[in-house]
């Protein structure tokens, strides 16, 4: 079966660690220079010092973030099920607050909370009120054109199974354009 495997850019994390060890530095040199209060200083080292971690962890995790498939979609950040191409009935990106997101439009039976509680079907309200859907793939970490990517995933939905793995194997050829 062919897959595309869309992982996290690298870049993304070496940017921030690198802009964890500007704000760092300053608070090593704001205890140093004394020109800056010592709480403020350690609250700084430790805040932007959470970063490290994260941003490690970020540069060294070598699992695909997304695997489109003739079945459908694996996002890791969405649930751990395959979103099938026959519930999704359409997609369309969205932006929130340099963000990108592609969401999905599911059938109203398959959608994720149904099964939830109140407080999950709370925060669904509230992705919908700022125009997203209970399913958005997030491609915050991956270096994507999301209009061409959303194009890819529109044809994906209307495709027969042989013209899906047609679209699968030149896609990537197509993204690179």
């Amino acid at each position: 079966m062919t897959e595309i495997k869309l992982y996290k850019s690298p870049w993304r994390a070496v940017k921030l660690l690198f802009l964890c060890s500007i704000f760092v530095g300053l608070g090593i040199l704001g205890i140093k220079a004394h020109w800056m209060s010592g709480w403020i200083a350690w609250l700084n080292i430790g805040f932007f010092g959470l970063g490290y971690p994260v941003g490690i962890f970020h540069l060294l995790d070598k699992r695909p973030q997304i695997i489109i498939n003739e079945i459908g979609i694996f996002d890791r950040t969405i649930n751990n099920n395959i979103i099938n191409w026959g519930v999704i009935k359409d997609a369309y990106p969205i932006n929130i607050h340099q963000q990108k997101f592609i969401c999905l439009v599911v059938d109203e039976e398959f959608v994720p909370s149904k099964k939830k509680g109140g407080l999950y079907k709370q925060t669904v309200k509230f992705s919908e009120a700022i125009g997203a859907q209970e399913l958005n793939i997030s491609l915050g970490q991956i270096e994507i054109d999301v209009i061409k990517l959303t194009e890819f995933i529109l044809l994906m939905i209307k495709a027969t199974p042989v013209d899906k793995s047609n679209l699968l194997i030149n896609a990537p050829q197509e993204w690179n354009k």
